[in-house]
């Protein structure tokens, strides 16, 4: 049986970290906006039958005449304006989803240009063992949990502690199921996808490695790293 998989791309954030006039995901990497670069491995993927961009009110004839025509984005089945918050936009993006058959939805950051085909078989292979799954990688750093006043309160052992990353993938009606219910709720600490599925339902989240380039362009020290991984790349 043909499963329909549809990614949530979110590139509605402001980016204030980045200290530019330019949002994060529209910044050019080799020539390419950021959110180029995932939009065109989902593009690519055959796990993937829709993509639904989803960006500010302001830029969405922008995404739509300068990005997913211009650079021939033909799965781009929605670009759609996002809300306040991030769990705002996912949201808008989940109930676009009704409107198309969709069984696994892949919600992603666009600000996130280093996904692969890889990433999204092993990802799609645990959610469809468990209904929901997030990347993400062993961290590899010591980590210490502080108390209010910035003093060290715990260390949680480190071969347990994980950096999670986006795609995060779950099975559609368990997602959007999740999201009707805390949305009646306070979602001031929500802060990723999984957490709603933590909150709302029973189900377990699974973990699969990601990728340590799988970094998120938050400040303008990452616009310099991503550029040596494409460097990198090409050598």
């Amino acid at each position: 049986m043909t499963e329909n998989n549809t990614a949530i791309v979110l590139a509605a954030g402001q980016g204030k970290r980045m200290q530019s006039k330019i949002q994060k995901q529209f910044l050019e990497i080799q020539g390419y906006p950021v959110l180029y670069y995932s939009l065109r491995c989902f593009q690519k993927s055959p796990l993937i039958g829709n993509i639904i961009l989803v960006t500010g009110e302001e830029m969405v004839s922008y995404c739509k005449e300068e990005i997913v025509d211009k650079y021939g984005f033909t799965k781009v089945t929605n670009v759609i304006a996002g809300g306040k918050e991030r769990y705002d936009s996912v949201y808008a993006g989940l109930c676009a989803c009704s409107e198309i058959p969709c069984d696994y939805v892949f919600i992603h950051d666009g600000a996130r240009p280093f996904i692969t085909e890889e990433m999204l078989e092993r990802g799609l292979e645990r959610t469809r063992k468990t209904g929901a799954c997030v990347l993400g990688m062993p961290s590899k750093d010591t980590v210490k949990l502080a108390d209010k006043n910035a003093f060290v309160e715990s260390t949680p052992e480190r071969n347990y502690v994980w950096t999670v990353q986006t795609p995060q993938i779950f099975l559609y009606s368990l997602i959007k199921t999740a999201h009707d219910k805390i949305r009646r709720k306070d979602m001031s600490n929500i802060t990723d996808d999984a957490m709603v599925i933590e909150q709302e339902t029973g189900v377990k989240v699974a973990l699969a490695k990601g990728s340590y380039q799988n970094i998120k362009i938050t400040t303008p020290e990452d616009l310099w790293i991503a550029e040596a991984f494409l460097r990198s790349e090409k050598m």
